[in-house]
């Protein structure tokens, strides 16, 4: 039996419009709008998780999901990154910034590196697929999802960057026979903006 598990980003936030790493903020009023439509169009699940972030559990409500919370689709911990822009970064900490958009492995900001994320969100797939649900809807993070895809194409963690994830975007893989496959990437709203 296939499982199918769809991952929705959460939708943007002000740290998206600006560029820069997320607090636990709300979602902005055109991001609330955006997931109403979207909400429509799911169809059923039998198991629906949010990370523990405000603005994923937020996302998840407006889309009319009634879902668990699971600590292990949390964002990235951006450390003492958290709060502050990239365009601010790149001039108090050029060094440190490219070293963490280059090296998966950097931990410069004190939070989480990129290959501990990637290693948790694998670790996190390998039990979906020993569950019994056949449909997973998990509302979460860029970081996340792009962990995922990864994950799902054997692709290595310094590819990271290369996955584009947008506010509301959706992400398809599926699991059968133990290897996941990447089915669909869906866009999310044209102006959610850019964020880490």
């Amino acid at each position: 039996m296939a499982l199918r598990l769809t991952l929705i980003a959460h939708g943007a936030t002000i740290a998206t419009r600006l560029a820069a790493f997320p607090r636990d903020e709300p979602l902005e009023d055109r991001a609330i709008r955006h997931a109403a439509a979207l909400g429509r169009r799911l169809g059923r699940a039998d198991r629906i998780l949010t990370s523990p972030a405000l603005r994923a559990r937020q996302t998840a409500d407006v889309l009319g999901l009634t879902a668990e919370i699971d600590d292990e689709l949390r964002d990235c911990d951006f450390g003492r990154w958290t709060g502050l822009r990239l365009a601010e970064l790149a001039v108090a900490e050029p060094d440190g910034l490219a070293a963490w958009l280059s090296d998966p492995d950097a931990l410069v900001h004190g939070g989480e590196s990129i290959t501990a994320v990637v290693q948790r969100v694998a670790a996190w797939l390998d039990l979906q697929v020993a569950g019994a649900a056949e449909r997973v809807i998990a509302v979460t993070h860029a970081s996340v999802i792009r962990a995922t895809v990864l994950h799902a194409i054997a692709a290595p963690a310094s590819s990271f960057w290369r996955i584009d994830v947008a506010p509301l975007s959706r992400t398809e893989i599926v699991a059968q026979g133990g290897r996941w496959t990447l089915r669909s990437i869906t866009p999310g709203a044209a102006d959610s903006g850019a964020a880490p």
